[in-house]
């Protein structure tokens, strides 16, 4: 997954939608003194702050809202107040104070209409720290869980469709780390620690959709050659055949089996365009 972040637009229409409803804490480094305390008419501060929002001053924004959380603490001004903390604080990269803000809102306000934003924007923060196959997938596996719940909980709406589409594309990138590890111990001789990793992106229903799934058969059909067993070989082949024939790891699945005297009952095919492709064309 690349590690360039993108804005969706429900995170910039939910929160459009709680500040314009207005009709008008954690603090971010020792250097960056905290707004002395002078009460303020509570429209006053809060519409500075969205007015910082909008001049993307995002620091500056954050620190009128959590000024709105202290003198109103118990006001629906506070409330908005934390929704635009969770916005501000992710436009800054800051995800886990956004996270926090995210997770002060849930337990202060768990059935409030806004409740679906704020699981949303838990999951997107760790969704968008995911970082190559290379390295550990504890954001990954975050995001994963922070998405089920989303879809879980708000089936039908804006939040739960897209959460639904990233999941597909988080199970691509946990694949991908499966298929990088089983790599590496095919690499290494470990042809035994190699086809596990390769049995869990075929076994596991959430990676069958995959990009991976194709070249994790093909990768059995190349160990189990090499180990002599041509029966298995086979048995991977054909199910890389019936599914994907037009795939490049099956043409290269069949020249293996075909050289071995195995050759495939199915032939391989002009490649078909891929169900992401089908899916999203381009």
């Amino acid at each position: 997954m690349s590690a360039s972040k993108f804005r969706t637009g429900l995170v910039l229409a939910a929160v459009a939608i709680s500040a314009l409803s207005t009709s008008a804490c954690l603090n971010r480094g020792a250097n960056r003194p905290r707004l002395a305390y002078e009460e303020r008419p509570v429209e006053a501060l809060y519409n500075t702050g969205y007015q910082r929002v909008q001049a993307r001053r995002w620091a500056d924004a954050v620190d009128y809202f959590q000024e709105v959380e202290r003198q109103h603490p118990y006001s629906e001004w506070s409330r908005r107040a934390i929704l635009m903390q969770i916005y501000a604080y992710y436009q800054d990269n800051h995800y886990q104070e956004a996270i926090a803000a995210a997770d002060r809102f849930i337990a202060l306000f768990p059935g409030n209409p806004s409740a679906p934003y704020a699981f949303y924007m838990k999951a997107i923060c760790n969704f968008e720290q995911i970082t190559d196959v290379g390295r550990d997938q504890g954001y990954a596996l975050a995001a994963l869980d922070g998405l089920r719940e989303v879809a879980r909980r708000y089936p039908g709406t804006p939040y739960a469709i897209d959460a639904t589409v990233k999941m597909d594309m988080v199970n691509d990138q946990l694949a991908g780390k499966e298929m990088a590890i089983g790599r590496y111990y095919q690499r290494n001789n470990q042809p035994l620690a190699a086809i596990n990793r390769y049995k869990t992106v075929i076994d596991n229903p959430a990676y069958q959709r995959t990009s991976h799934t194709p070249e994790a058969l093909y990768r059995l059909v190349e160990i189990n050659l090499v180990l002599g067993l041509k029966e298995e070989a086979m048995r991977n082949g054909s199910v890389l055949g019936f599914n994907y024939p037009g795939s490049p790891w099956y043409a290269e699945a069949y020249a293996l089996l075909t050289e071995e005297g195995a050759t495939p009952e199915v032939a391989p095919t002009a490649q078909r365009e891929s169900w992401l492709r089908r899916l999203i064309p381009g």
